[in-house]
């Protein structure tokens, strides 16, 4: 008998816990889980189309109605009509007054007020934050009486100035976290490069800090203007001289004034509407992106 005995090689051992092939089972199940997904992404997607989907065609149909249809004659009498005979263009006027005065006096005080609450500390700055936050919470609803008090008391009623200061003071507190938010991503050693330089404080704060936080001013901005824009309580409880009204308040007007709508007017009205809210956004979105990557990092 031989002293050589020959060993057959080990089988290679197998890592414990790792497939050793991809079960068919499992990629059925994943597969079908992807596709319901898409299913229900699509069905969402239609049901988000189909409203807008109604409004660009009905703008543009002299025989709208309420249901989805291609118009079998394209026209733009419903604009004609909106800026001729219903006044359209004094409702833009209204409503660019105020959206665009609450936008100038908010990002003002928003970013000076976001500068002393980022670079100064004194007793009680969080809770007066989280105090300013709160205001924000309460529904507007619940503030109505208060507030009409408030105006016919000030004599904000049926004034310009005093809708765009209410409606500036109803979105102070996001603008205000969002402001402080990008100031604290400042670092304040640039801040005390300039102070050795021989820049004031107020100059330091405008030529070095406030250039750096640009983003979150446009982003605050574009808080305040869609904000402004699209509220529709205050002006309705504040407004009631129809002279003076914005456009959503005309947009409801259109909608109940008749017994019987004009659907096309009322799309028309609609797409006019959307129109500054969406032209600002486009303006101001890449400050708006910035904002959300980086801004709120210090809140």
């Amino acid at each position: 008998m031989s002293d050589d005995l020959e060993i057959p090689p080990a089988a290679p051992e197998v890592a414990s816990g790792q497939p050793t092939a991809p079960r068919s089972g499992v990629r059925s199940s994943r597969s079908l889980a992807k596709t319901g997904a898409y299913l229900i992404l699509v069905a969402l997607g239609l049901f988000a189309i189909v409203p807008f989907s109604w409004l660009l065609l009905a703008a543009f149909d002299e025989q709208a109605s309420i249901f989805v249809k291609v118009p079998s004659t394209w026209t733009l009498d419903n604009f004609v009509n909106l800026f001729a005979n219903q006044d359209g263009l004094r409702l833009i006027v209204n409503s660019l007054i105020y959206s665009g005065g609450a936008t100038l006096l908010l990002v003002v005080v928003a970013t000076m007020a976001g500068y002393v609450l980022s670079r100064y500390s004194f007793p009680g700055r969080r809770t007066f934050m989280l105090g300013i936050l709160l205001i924000r919470v309460i529904p507007p609803t619940a503030i109505i009486a208060p507030l009409y008090v408030i105006a016919a008391s000030l004599g904000f009623l049926n004034t310009y100035y005093g809708v765009t200061l209410v409606l500036a003071s109803w979105q102070l507190p996001l603008a205000l976290w969002l402001m402080k938010g990008f100031f604290d991503t400042v670092p304040l050693e640039i801040e005390e490069a300039a102070w050795v330089d021989g820049a004031t404080r107020l100059k330091a704060a405008f030529r070095v800090v406030l250039p750096l936080a640009g983003p979150g001013v446009g982003a605050a901005a574009l808080i305040a203007f869609i904000g402004a824009w699209n509220e529709f309580l205050i002006p309705l409880v504040l407004i009631s001289d129809p002279d003076k009204q914005p456009i959503a308040l005309g947009l409801f007007r259109a909608y109940i004034s008749y017994t019987q709508v004009d659907w096309g007017f009322l799309a028309a009205l609609s797409v006019v509407y959307v129109i500054p809210a969406v032209v600002f956004y486009v303006v101001a979105r890449r400050a708006l992106q910035q904002s959300v990557a980086g801004g709120l990092a210090g809140t």
